[in-house]
């Protein structure tokens, strides 16, 4: 069965519950931590390699600008079925391509099995788990730097 199968058909890429649910975790994943973290979702990825587009992403949204260079992209391509994260290079020294190797394999185990909200959710509180660990949440300085939103592409 096709890993994005579900969305085939249907106009949007998540069910207003599904979108509720990565909502949340975005939430949740920021409040323990200085660092911050988005999901972008289109139909196809302009690139051959995912990274490559959730880099152009990244930068597009301007998620370089944090304060601590501690923001974390999770991109996915529904229809050609490609997924990346892309950490920024304060996060990304700390964690390296094989945390983010393992998060996206982990992702894709919970898209094999057609549970698409919670697998995104997960990977998200994951995300959040390590920026905890590295960029703990100080309430003197932290203030929430980009938007929670999910972002749609085409």
């Amino acid at each position: 069965m096709p890993v994005f199968g579900r969305f085939r058909h249907s106009k949007p890429f998540f069910s207003e519950q599904e979108n509720h649910l990565i909502v949340e975790a975005i939430k949740t994943a920021e409040k323990n931590t200085s660092g911050e973290v988005r999901v972008f979702v289109e139909s196809k990825c302009k690139w051959v390699d995912a990274i490559d587009r959730a880099a152009e992403l990244f930068f597009n949204l301007k998620m370089e600008n944090t304060d601590q260079r501690n923001a974390v992209l999770v991109y996915i391509a529904v229809k050609d079925r490609q997924l990346a994260v892309f950490g920024d290079e304060g996060i990304h020294q700390k964690l390296g391509m094989e945390y983010w190797n393992r998060v996206v394999q982990e992702m894709l185990s919970r898209f094999d099995k057609n549970d698409f909200g919670n697998g995104i959710a997960s990977c998200v509180l994951q995300i959040g788990e390590a920026l905890h660990t590295h960029f703990p949440y100080d309430g003197n300085t932290d203030k929430n730097e980009l938007p929670d939103e999910i972002v749609f592409g085409r």
